[in-house]
Parts: C-alpha cells; structure tokens; sequence
C-alpha cells in the first residue's frame, strides 16, 4: 500500500544510510521498524524469588571513620 508521510529531515537522512548500509529499500526499514514497535508485547515469564539471608549484622559503626579503616585494614 502506498502512503505518504512526513518524516523529520535528520531521520530521513539516517535511514537512507542504514537503508544503503544494509542494502535493503527505506520502505522495508520504515516497515520493519513498524513491525517491530507495533507487535503485541510477550508475556514476561516470572522470575525466581531471590535468596534471602542473614549476614550476622554489621562488623563496624560506617559512620565511625577510624573505625571503618581500622576493619578495613585488618587491625
């Protein structure tokens, strides 16, 4: 079918290099681009529940500097 549209100068200019780029026509790049934006969504599967576990709390205050770099350190 044929249509007209009115496409941005830019745009234009960027799909009729990726159109020669990968040697197919501009009306297959603008179909395919269509396609694709206009498919119906796929379901999305569910996903695992993470782990969960305890860490046995915090070794050191972060908020006390000496503190912190003294853990960090290994003193």
């Amino acid at each position: 079918m044929k249509t007209t549209l009115n496409i941005d100068a830019t745009v234009m200019a960027r799909l009729k290099r990726e159109a020669a780029r990968q040697g197919r026509t501009m009306s297959e790049m603008v179909e395919t681009a269509l396609r694709l934006m206009l498919r119906e969504p796929r379901e999305r599967e569910e996903l695992p529940e993470l782990p969960a576990f305890h860490s046995g709390g915090a070794l050191v205050d972060i908020a006390d500097r000496d503190a912190l770099y003294q853990a960090m350190e290994g003193r």
